[in-house]
């Protein structure tokens, strides 16, 4: 989620103060370090601004105005705010059942509701359409979308769930509180943070989302913007990118206006106690009906249709050995770079967030969150303009380009996982270590890098997910000759080889199901918090 350069000086990394009475008043260092990943982050958002103001007003009233515009608007609007609600429904129901009731075999369950976050999109799309063509337009984008994101939201509320103090809501009962009016006012409200947080990365996620919106036929904003670019008419992609980039802002001034500060309360020291498991009794069956429907919206449609048409190929069509491992080894070479990257830009970020929270840590903690509501062919333009203005071009279609762009795409969420486990790293070690006379940099690295490796592992788990499933930053600037495993999927499917495009997105998803069954692991051993903001 970041690029690199925010470690790897010494006089740089003594500055990352952690400790005592500097905790208010951070470092320049550390707020110098941030500064620049935040601004690696902004670079795109520089070449949207450019474009636009090299098109003049009159061309951009033009684009803005018309009544295409106004039609993606309300497109794209009606589907992030229908899709962030349904996810958010569906994710807080799911938790809870898992997490809070007696619903049979709810470890598989638990299991199998997070396994979606390794689908990508555009293959859940693919699936769909594949089985059912008429599956299409709002409706069909809703129904794909809601199920192929939803585990945004299930991941934290589950983590909030297992960890909230029980106490909160035996009080509530013990003053009358039926469960229904006890599970609104006491338990959502332990879940406020976790379901808000969810829902910001899921709204960000479908106004960026392009593959499964063109498979489906439904017209955004990114769709449109990626088709003018292809046209080459980038001064209409490039009016239509300035509207999507209000539109994350407005969804992160959305969030920020529902944020409340603290984290979920403990009535107590020591140990947390378990909460009590509620007895689903005569709605057993129907809870697990519906926890089995979603699997099988999820996971069900798209890997069995997957599954059916590389059978329905036959051996003769399918793809060879060579071609198919070719691409895994480019993904896989370009997305662990970008893991590393992203995840060393995420640590000086959270520990300014965490350990120094205020004003201005708080500005680049929220700004750097704005690029995942950007198309990724937008990044990928934006790192090719500044490639021709700075490397004279000497970087387009190279790996590093590319591997940049899978770093500032998904550094929001390598910046989750590490602020996550920062805020559970207890502070008092490092005030102790700062105490014996340790350097900054001794304490950040003996003492901070351990404490928090688990949400390291996670955050280059994540971006390493998220980067061997990116489609159009990858369209834009992959190397010639050269192909991953999405992009391979991508072009087959378009020429009519459904058979084995299927094969690549088998791949895709047994390739991503590492990295998401360590997500699954991280959250599942999360405390339910979010720390402070």
């Amino acid at each position: 989620m970041r690029p690199a350069g925010a470690t790897g000086h010494g006089p740089v990394l003594d500055a990352l103060g952690l400790v005592g009475r500097e905790r208010r008043r951070p470092p320049i260092g550390l707020a110098v370090v941030s500064g620049v990943v935040v601004a690696a982050l902004s670079l795109p958002l520089v070449f949207v601004v450019v474009q636009a103001a090299q098109t003049g007003w009159s061309e951009l009233e033009a684009v803005l105005f018309r009544r295409l515009t106004a039609t993606l608007l309300l497109n794209t609007v009606r589907l992030t705010v229908t899709v962030t609600i349904a996810a958010a429904l569906v994710g807080t129901a799911t938790a809870w059942l898992v997490e809070r009731t007696d619903l049979p075999a709810r470890r598989v369950l638990g299991v199998l509701l997070v396994l979606p976050v390794a689908v990508p999109d555009f293959v859940v799309g693919f699936g769909w359409v594949q089985l059912a063509p008429a599956v299409s337009g709002f409706g069909g984008a809703v129904l794909v979308m809601t199920f192929a994101v939803y585990p945004f939201v299930h991941l934290p509320v589950a983590a909030s769930l297992r960890r909230a103090d029980p106490a909160e809501e035996e009080v509530a009962r013990s003053l009358g509180l039926g469960p229904v009016r006890t599970f609104v006012r006491v338990t959502l409200g332990q879940l406020r943070v976790a379901i808000v947080g969810g829902s910001l990365v899921v709204a960000l996620v479908v106004l960026a989302e392009y593959g499964a919106f063109e498979l489906l036929g439904y017209q955004t904003f990114t769709t449109t913007i990626f088709t003018e670019y292809d046209n080459f008419r980038t001064a209409t992609a490039g009016a239509l990118a300035v509207v999507l980039v209000a539109l994350s802002l407005a969804v992160l001034a959305a969030e920020g206006a529902t944020r409340t500060e603290g984290q979920v309360a403990r009535t107590g020291s020591g140990a947390a106690r378990s909460p009590v498991r509620h007895r689903l009794g005569r709605a057993t069956p129907a809870a697990l009906a519906a926890c089995l429907t979603v699997v099988a919206l999820s996971l069900g449609v798209p890997l069995g249709e997957i599954v059916s048409l590389a059978v329905r190929a036959g051996r003769a069509s399918l793809p060879g050995a060579a071609s198919v491992a070719s691409a895994l080894g480019h993904t896989v070479a370009f997305s662990a770079p970008a893991g590393v990257l992203a995840t060393v830009a995420a640590l000086p970020v959270a520990i300014l967030s965490v350990r120094h929270p205020g004003p201005l840590a708080r500005l680049l903690e929220r700004s750097s969150y704005l690029i995942l509501g950007l198309p990724g062919i937008v990044v990928a333009l934006g790192l090719v303009y500044m490639a021709e203005h700075v490397a004279a071009g000497a970087l387009y279609q190279s790996p590093v380009l590319l591997v940049v762009a899978y770093g500032l795409l998904f550094f929001p969420l390598a910046l989750v996982a590490v602020r996550a486990a920062l805020a559970q790293a207890p502070v008092r070690l490092e005030e102790v270590a700062r105490s014996l006379g340790r350097s900054r940099l001794r304490v950040l690295a003996t003492i901070t890098v351990p404490l928090v490796a688990p949400g390291l592992a996670v955050a280059f788990a994540l971006v390493l997910l998220e980067a061997m499933t990116e489609l159009t930053a990858t369209l834009v600037l992959i190397p010639p000759s050269t192909q991953t495993l999405s992009t391979q999927f991508w072009a087959l499917q378009t020429n009519g080889f459904e058979g084995q495009a299927a094969v690549y997105a088998a791949v895709i998803v047994a390739l991503a199901a590492v990295p998401a069954a360590v997500l699954g692991r991280f959250f599942d051993r999360l405390p339910g918090q979010a720390g402070r903001s």
